[in-house]
């Protein structure tokens, strides 16, 4: 017949599981936050690629404009 449990061990395990998932929820807190903080930074940098980008047409239509009117002249 199997012996109950010793409630002792039981509460030394349930404490080793508690620890585990404390460092659990620790290392994926450190995580989101590295996670958020990349993202930040990428939206940063996307949105200076989007306006270099404008800059970048912006100068090419001048340029094709003053072609144009090269093109034009007699």
């Amino acid at each position: 017949m199997p012996t109950a449990p010793d409630p002792r061990e039981e509460l030394v395990q349930l404490g080793a599981r508690i620890d585990a998932l404390s460092a659990l929820v620790h290392r994926l807190a450190e995580e989101n936050t590295q996670l958020r903080e990349a993202q930040a930074q990428l939206a940063g940098e996307r949105a200076q690629l989007l306006s270099r980008n404008e800059l970048a047409r912006s100068r090419v239509e001048a340029m094709i404009q003053r072609l144009k009117s090269l093109e034009a002249r007699p």
